[in-house]
């Protein structure tokens, strides 16, 4: 939906284009590389929670899974299912509210494998070592399902390489617009 918004930028823009996206915005940017491939000649991508982690964690919390099916039948409130939510949601769940918690629940549910198999614009990975949002191995998985990728790790960085490692991040920016 949101590549759906922004794609009529392409329009007005000289072409190919080179799309940077951070978390979120990646997911944007692979989205618009997929649907309009002539439009990008390239992407960076940083800290993009692209594929669900290689060890993820299971089922949620039986509790807050009884409590669902509670409510499910009328037997639990509204107020109660909120209060499982709060104990067992991440950060960024309980930050959310309305249309943007049901945003992220879908987000975070998707996986972009074969999207990313359609690629074939060069895509540069520039990921914190220390990503705990979207960690290392999804870039390096990534990597293997991209036709033409490349993989910088950056030692000590977290999740916000664009401010952590701005340098970092304008290097692989420069790469793909044939500065360096």
């Amino acid at each position: 939906m949101y590549a759906t918004l922004v794609a009529p930028i392409l329009d007005i823009c000289d072409t190919p284009v080179i799309l940077v996206g951070h978390s979120f915005g990646g997911r944007v940017a692979v989205h618009l590389a997929e649907q309009r491939p002539a439009a990008v000649g390239g992407l960076v991508l940083t800290g993009v929670p692209l594929l669900h982690r290689a060890h993820r964690r299971g089922q949620p919390a039986l509790r807050y899974r009884f409590g669902r099916l509670l409510h499910r039948w009328g037997l639990a409130s509204d107020r109660f299912l909120e209060g499982l939510r709060d104990k067992y949601g991440s950060a960024d769940y309980r930050a959310a509210s309305g249309v943007m918690r049901d945003v992220l629940v879908t987000v975070v549910n998707e996986s972009y494998e074969q999207q990313l198999r359609s690629i074939s614009a060069p895509v540069d990975l520039v990921w914190g070592d220390g990503d705990e949002a979207a960690p290392p191995e999804i870039a390096a998985r990534a990597e293997a399902l991209l036709a033409d990728a490349r993989l910088t790790l950056l030692g000590g960085i977290d999740h916000f390489v664009p401010t952590t490692a701005p340098n970092a991040l304008r290097e692989a920016i420069d790469r793909r617009l044939g500065v360096l």
